[in-house]
């Protein structure tokens, strides 16, 4: 069984050591942490995939990240669904479109399938990141500098 979160409404610049630092500063545990990106720029999608050790661990990571804020956005994380066969995309409006995560669950091929349909996020994403830069990723809000103590 997988017990798989997808974190989604990340910034560009955040990488699976980012997100390994704030786990630890929380005392959460992560088996793995796959953040994806576009294959041929090599850019973040925006999301990332983290496999928790059992379901316990999976609702805390879930419990502390969800609706978390980090920078000028809220951070989503919910169970990652389950990977569709290649060429299967998710219907307009299907289940899980209210979460925003996409299909896939980090682990084998597939991970970022489902991601093309947020074209406009991925766009407002790479504007924002080209816009504030690497020197002018500071943290914006109390939880992004609870974290970049952490880290």
């Amino acid at each position: 069984m997988s017990f798989t979160v997808f974190l989604g409404n990340l910034p560009a610049w955040v990488t699976a050591d980012d997100i390994k630092g704030w786990l630890t500063a929380e005392n959460l545990v992560a088996d793995a942490i796959k953040v994806i990106r576009n294959p041929e720029t090599q850019e973040s999608k925006g999301f990332a995939f983290i496999e928790a050790p059992n379901t316990e661990e999976m609702n805390a990571i879930i419990r502390r990240f969800d609706r978390a804020p980090l920078e000028d956005r809220l951070l989503r994380a919910n169970p990652a669904q389950p990977a569709r066969p290649k060429g299967q995309g998710r219907p307009p409006g299907g289940p899980g479109s209210s979460h925003g995560a996409p299909a896939g669950h980090g682990s084998g091929h597939g991970a970022h399938q489902g991601a093309e349909h947020r074209q406009p996020s991925a766009r407002r994403n790479k504007k924002s990141a080209v816009k504030r830069g690497n020197e002018n990723r500071g943290p914006q809000s109390s939880f992004a500098e609870e974290l970049a103590k952490a880290l």
